[in-house]
């Protein structure tokens, strides 16, 4: 039988009969737009983190997007200004820095885990800079006292995009509460996903998080009065409904990927794999992918698909060499590129049985 790179399907049946009832219970209310659930999710989220504010959206690009908005709403930034970014991550991180008509500077990850650099930041800020947007990728904290030096020293915010991390704790505290504020994205397959699309904004701020819930209701605090341009972009109740529902066994189904994440990085033992390393504090990692690293990447691949086993490529090309960034192109940025040419994501999951696991890890080490 195949093995999945992820069922949702199954996923979603393990708490099949809440989910069902939840959704009922919407649908009976009437109410489908910033309604009881919405505002349930954002308190839940909120106390979750433990965080002052957390403001429901419609996906996670829309989360970044809203951060950036809303400090250009504030005076905080000016169009044009440099926002430092990790070059190894998925594009809408970059597309919601360019959305916002701010200018991204990019950064090589490291070679350990493949988040940013932190040691590389410095040298890339300049008197443009306004803040260091750092990606928990792969779902592991990227943080460290470094970044609130240059934070402090530089006067420049601290954005977390938590889209793959939720969960993930740094010193005790929680990802999305480490810096000025978070984006989170509930798309399906997240640690945290909903049955569509979905996201958050974390914060601190109160005056943050007030004109950021402006923007996402078209600019509106009043209906038909509308103050600044906003966009539409809300949490609806259904997918509010379903994220109630997991949201309490969000923590229990991190644990799980751990344990499965602990015997990948153990049992595997074959020479042509590079392994990601698993983290001294387990907290700091909720392995929303398992990502390994070969020169052989599409023969492997081919093999593990011969094999039954799903794999998925993350990311097959960077950002700056995307078409529609044809100004970065020419960016020499060396790891990055070698990343996208050797990075292959293997099957993790709560669902996964112990019996899938052993035949993924016995398959790798046949190669």
């Amino acid at each position: 039988m195949l093995i999945p790179f992820l069922n949702l399907q199954k996923i979603n049946l393990l708490h099949q009969h809440e989910i069902e009832q939840k959704l009922l219970e919407t649908f009976r209310s009437g109410s489908y737009v910033l309604g009881n659930e919405v505002k349930l999710f954002e308190e839940n989220l909120a106390k979750y983190i433990k965080c002052n504010n957390a403001i429901g959206v419609a996906n996670g690009l829309d989360a970044l997007r809203l951060i950036f908005k809303a400090y250009l709403q504030l005076g905080v930034f000016n169009e044009n200004d440099e926002i430092i970014v990790p070059a190894h991550t998925y594009i809408a991180t970059i597309l919601s820095i360019t959305d916002s008509r701010l200018t991204p500077v990019f950064v090589e990850p490291n070679s350990t885990n493949f988040n940013i650099d932190i040691s590389k930041i410095a040298e890339k800020i300049t008197p443009k800079t306004k803040a260091i947007l750092l990606v928990h990728l792969y779902g592991q904290a990227c943080f460290s006292e470094k970044i609130i030096e240059l934070a402090k020293k530089y006067n420049l915010k601290i954005i977390e995009d938590n889209a793959q991390s939720i969960g993930a704790e740094y010193k005790g505290i929680k990802t999305g509460n480490l810096c000025n504020a978070a984006a989170f994205s509930f798309y399906p397959g997240k640690n945290l996903g909903a049955i569509g699309d979905g996201g958050a904004v974390t914060t601190n701020n109160d005056e943050l998080a007030a004109t950021i819930k402006t923007l996402a209701n078209y600019g509106s605090q009043e209906k038909y009065v509308n103050k600044v341009q906003g966009l539409n972009s809300r949490l609806d109740e259904i997918q509010a409904a379903v994220l109630n529902v997991k949201l309490k066994y969000l923590d229990n189904k991190n644990d799980v990927r751990r344990k499965i994440a602990f015997r990948y990085c153990t049992e595997i033992k074959n020479l042509k794999i590079q392994l990601p390393l698993f983290p001294d504090i387990e907290k700091t990692h909720v392995w929303h992918l398992f990502v390994i690293r070969t020169n052989n990447r599409t023969d492997l691949q081919n093999y593990l698909t011969k094999n039954k086993i799903q794999t998925l490529i993350h990311y097959p090309i960077p950002p700056h060499k995307q078409n529609c960034y044809p100004k970065y192109n020419t960016l020499l940025l060396p790891l990055t590129e070698q990343l996208s040419n050797q990075v292959l994501s293997i099957p993790i999951s709560q669902i996964l049985t112990d019996e899938e696991v052993t035949y993924i890890i016995n398959q790798l080490n046949n190669y």
